[in-house]
């Protein structure tokens, strides 16, 4: 019998409405992001959404996301 010691981790890419309106915004944003870790993320301030990539569950990146006090929403998967 073999094993695998690799865990196979899908990330899925995920869709957020945040209501941001400036360069402050975003960088609130991506402050959370990096410090919840494991995420990989884009920025999208015209449209006010944030793309991120990860393994994590939704409900804790829009949790993650509302620390920033700016109303968001999902989405959906992209």
């Amino acid at each position: 019998t073999t094993t695998n010691k690799y865990r196979c981790t899908e990330y899925i890419l995920n869709e957020f409405f945040v209501d941001m309106t400036c360069e402050g915004c975003s960088g609130a944003v991506t402050r959370v992001l990096n410090k919840l870790g494991g995420v990989q993320f884009e920025i999208d301030l015209p449209n006010k959404k944030v793309f991120i990539e990860s393994d994590k569950d939704t409900d804790v990146l829009l949790e993650t996301l509302k620390k920033t006090g700016k109303a968001a929403n999902y989405i959906g998967p992209k």
